[in-house]
């Protein structure tokens, strides 16, 4: 697709037709939600599915262990039951790689792709450049700023948040946000007017949520949480939730099924990532999530 009509595809709605033999696509309000629905993250212009496939178990770890081979093959399952929204990270080591070989041959306009970006780094551009090179692409639909972490994080990510926004004039970026950790940072988003998206830790239990220690071992405050995450949709903002599963803590069906009802009905999320290792666990993220929206 060229860059000059990409922008146009999201906003006049062709991905509905682009997608119609490929993916659900909720049409009518009476249709039954489903986790592969495509739906619009807050004001931006992208459209992912319910349900991403994430590529960050214990830092990319559990998915590097499975090989290329296996990963690939678990990614294009993903692919064939609905599921359009891979997200990765640079801190994931090789995911960027393996995501993109996985996803080789597959039309560019059938998914979704959303990077992280450390803000350590020199040049905005040259990394933002890399990662796509890395991952086989033209664009990321979403660029995050990732882990921000501190009170400050809205002004110390300034020259980040202006390379971001450069990415976005050239196309090589769809949208742009940041994932947060720790009440401290968390208290910026709702008025930080740069965010088009947020992605927020949820669970209805708080095991690796946020707390006023962002790297506490300990519960994090689900009640706030949830208030930033409404403030958040008030002010326009898309929000992707992560550690739906407390990092892997959640080890009976009973817990990942009430996190992710909490997620969706109370909390108001648009969409979540959940990291797989094989296809039982993909197959029951989607009837867990199909069960939260009946």
């Amino acid at each position: 697709m060229k860059q000059c009509s990409r922008r146009e595809f999201f906003k006049t709605g062709l991905a509905a037709t682009a997608l119609a033999g490929a993916g659900s696509l909720t049409a009518f309000p009476e249709t039954k939600a489903s986790a592969t629905d495509w739906v619009t993250l807050g004001k931006s212009d992208v459209k992912v599915t319910r349900l991403a496939f994430g590529t960050g178990t214990m830092s990319g770890k559990v998915q590097r262990d499975l090989g290329q081979e296996q990963f690939t093959r678990l990614v294009r399952y993903a692919y064939d039951r609905g599921i359009r929204f891979f997200e990765t990270a640079e801190s994931y080591g090789e995911m960027h790689k393996m995501l993109g070989i996985a996803l080789q041959g597959i039309p560019r306009d059938s998914y979704r792709l959303m990077s992280k970006v450390t803000t350590n780094t020199d040049n905005p551009q040259e990394k933002i450049d890399e990662l796509r090179k890395l991952a086989k692409t033209d664009y990321f639909d979403i660029m995050l700023l990732h882990w921000q972490h501190t009170t400050t994080w809205p002004t110390d990510s300034r020259r980040w948040q202006d390379g971001i926004q450069e990415a976005q004039h050239r196309q090589a970026v769809i949208a742009r946000g940041a994932s947060v950790h720790g009440l401290p940072a968390l208290r910026q988003v709702p008025d930080m007017s740069w965010l088009q998206l947020a992605m927020i830790r949820m669970n209805h239990k708080g095991v690796a949520m946020d707390a006023e220690d962002y790297a506490t071992q300990g519960l994090g405050n689900v009640n706030e949480v949830v208030e930033h995450v409404h403030q958040a949709r008030q002010a326009g903002m898309g929000v992707i939730s992560m550690k739906l599963v407390g990092e892997g803590r959640f080890t009976n069906r009973e817990d990942r099924q009430a996190a992710m009802r909490y997620a969706f009905r109370h909390a108001g999320v648009n969409a979540v990532t959940v990291g797989y290792k094989n296809t039982a666990e993909v197959d029951e993220a989607i009837e867990n999530l199909n069960l939260a929206l009946a």
